[in-house]
């Protein structure tokens, strides 16, 4: 399966997400947009549908900055899965961000210098996405 994230991104800027999942935890703590691909879609469309379902706004991918395998998850009822975990930098085309699912309390843009509120997997997923001379990432593997 691939986990497919949406970063929305400027020079200055980020798109940030805030599903209420910790009440003391700060409105920047949470990540970029991110969703399970279905299989019938390709990465970068999931992606775009997946920033415009819940943060209310139109992208256009411009790149992939980041592959990264993630260890192997083993649900409640035994299910195993692997996901292939992939960061597309986006830009903003159109639309004011807003909560557009009701899944999330919050949805806004934050400034490079609020990062140190994301967790280190989330700073490393923005830095690959902001990078302009690098080639995209990929972790995992042997």
């Amino acid at each position: 399966c691939a986990l497919v994230h949406g970063l929305v991104a400027s020079r200055t800027e980020v798109l940030l997400l805030d599903a209420g999942r910790e009440e003391e935890a700060p409105p920047a703590a949470s990540a970029a947009v991110a969703e399970v691909a279905p299989l019938v879609l390709k990465p970068a469309d999931a992606a775009t549908r997946a920033v415009l379902e819940e943060a209310g706004i139109v992208v256009r991918v411009e790149r992939l900055a980041r592959v990264r395998q993630l260890p192997r998850v083993t649900y409640a009822n035994g299910d195993q899965v692997d996901y292939l975990d992939l960061t597309f930098r986006c830009a903003w085309v159109s639309g004011e961000p807003r909560p557009a699912d009701g899944e999330l309390s919050e949805v806004g843009w934050y400034g490079l210098e609020d990062l140190h509120l994301v967790d280190t997997d989330h700073r490393r997923r923005i830095a690959a996405a902001l990078a302009e001379d690098d080639p995209s990432q990929f972790e995992g593997g042997r």
